[in-house]
């Protein structure tokens, strides 16, 4: 047992360590953006943050495409078939490429309309309008790296995949801080200086992952896996994508809503839940690391036909999720005083506001990394993509949003008390999480 244990931790150090560090890094830009812009206004790090609603709920879309693109890739690998995981690329890249020209297309023709629907600041929606048409290139950007790093993360190149990511997030940090102020002779482009940095960012990313399909030749980006990939394979993908998709779609917009009834409740409020969405995104990345790291051992398992091992492996990451949730909890509750000296530009009333969030975020860490654990990871990794599906929409939607609108608009509760509300989702859902675990519907073998 101390052996298989040992082996364990080893994997999940390879495995799990640089995808933590990834999400670290990318929150790591959206943490430069608010930094940087605070010093500038109060009203740019709001735009920004609101325009940042529009890239989040294209990562929803993607996020989905990568766990239909892990749940086959993961079990495929540890079959040993290579040749169908280029095939699984191939039917991901489709549907990802398409979603991403949709939000460019929407960015450049209508950010005043996109705007509009976070917040009706007219302030807010000129600025933020500005930036979203800037970026609108770099969502098609995404949505092909972001796929073929997902790939890579399944096919025992997970180290390669954070370094070629971490150097577009140095590379944005950098651009930021010479295009917001205009040091060493840039120009000081303000809002405009982060758009084009995170475009630029993106840009190198692409090419970064180019550069990988051509140098390897394991697994590549393939024409005819583009255009004609095999149809039952395809229905596959379909099939255990689009739970996934309703499922981060129907979360996504709920939560897109916490940030729209945030935005009603003035500038305070929404300058507050900027940054505090910042250090929870921070502080979640090692939780989030472990929830795919979790799909990804499970799915080899399950694809050898490894039934009862994977069964043991769930146990035991459940118990590391909540050790991990609890760890990244004291974490952000030991940095509050550093992010809210960070904060010093914001108004003592918003300074007070995100005091208090601080603290529901860093309660928010574990039953955060329990469910992307779960449901994230254990679930999908079987194949078993419905339940969260099923189980977000009604806990979202039903408990969490209504809540939300209720204390906000009609009891008028003070914003912490409205926060702490909206922050209710993880915990709302925990119970129903433990008990369709423990039914162990997940455990199979999904392969043919």
């Amino acid at each position: 047992m101390h052996s298989e244990n040992k082996i364990l931790f080893k994997k999940l150090f390879i495995l799990v360590l640089p995808m933590a560090l990834q999400n670290f890094m990318t929150a790591l830009v959206s943490a430069s953006d608010a930094l940087m812009l605070g010093f500038l206004n109060q009203d740019s790090l709001s735009a920004v943050s609101l325009a940042g609603q529009v890239s989040f709920v294209l990562s929803l879309f993607l996020g989905s495409f990568s766990i239909g693109e892990t749940v086959l890739a993961a079990q495929y690998w540890g079959k040993g078939e290579k040749k169908r995981i280029e095939e699984i690329l191939g039917i991901t890249l489709r549907f990802s490429v398409l979603i991403s020209l949709i939000f460019t297309s929407a960015a450049l023709f209508q950010p005043v309309f996109l705007m509009k629907i976070f917040t009706n600041d007219a302030v807010l929606i000129r600025l933020g309008a500005s930036y979203l048409r800037i970026t609108a290139l770099s969502y098609l950007f995404m949505g092909i790296s972001q796929m073929y790093l997902c790939i890579m993360k399944n096919t025992d190149r997970a180290i390669l995949s954070t370094m070629y990511g971490s150097v577009a997030v140095i590379l944005n940090i950098l651009l930021n801080s010479l295009l917001i102020f205009g040091l060493f002779g840039f120009p000081k482009l303000g809002i405009a200086g982060a758009a084009i940095a995170t475009t630029i960012s993106r840009g190198v990313e692409l090419c970064l992952t180019f550069f990988e399909n051509a140098r390897q030749s394991e697994i590549r980006i393939g024409i005819k896996n583009l255009l004609h990939p095999p149809l039952w394979l395809q229905k596959d993908y379909i099939h255990y994508t689009w739970p996934s998709l309703a499922n981060q779609v129907i979360w996504g917009c709920g939560f897109t809503m916490t940030s729209i009834i945030m935005g009603h409740l003035g500038t305070d409020a929404v300058a507050a839940n900027s940054i505090a969405q910042i250090a929870k995104n921070m502080s979640a990345c090692l939780c989030l690391g472990i929830g795919t790291g979790t799909g990804i051992l499970i799915g080899n398992e399950l694809g050898q036909g490894h039934l009862q091992k994977a069964k043991k492996l769930g146990n035991k990451m459940c118990l590391i999720s909540l050790a991990a949730g609890a760890g990244s909890c004291m974490i952000l509750f030991s940095c509050i005083p550093l992010v809210l000296k960070f904060a010093g530009n914001l108004t003592p009333q918003a300074h007070e506001y995100l005091r208090s969030m601080l603290l529901i975020c860093s309660c928010y860490m574990i039953g955060k990394s329990f469910s992307s654990t779960v449901i994230g990871g254990i679930f999908s990794a079987g194949g078993d993509t419905r339940f969260g599906l099923i189980c977000d929409t009604i806990n979202m939607w039903c408990i969490i949003v209504p809540l939300g609108f209720l204390a906000a608009f009609f009891l008028n509760l003070p914003v912490p008390a409205v926060y702490l509300l909206l922050n209710l989702d993880e915990f709302t859902k925990m119970p129903v999480e433990i008990w369709y675990y423990r039914r162990y519907r997940w455990v199979k073998n999904i392969t043919k």
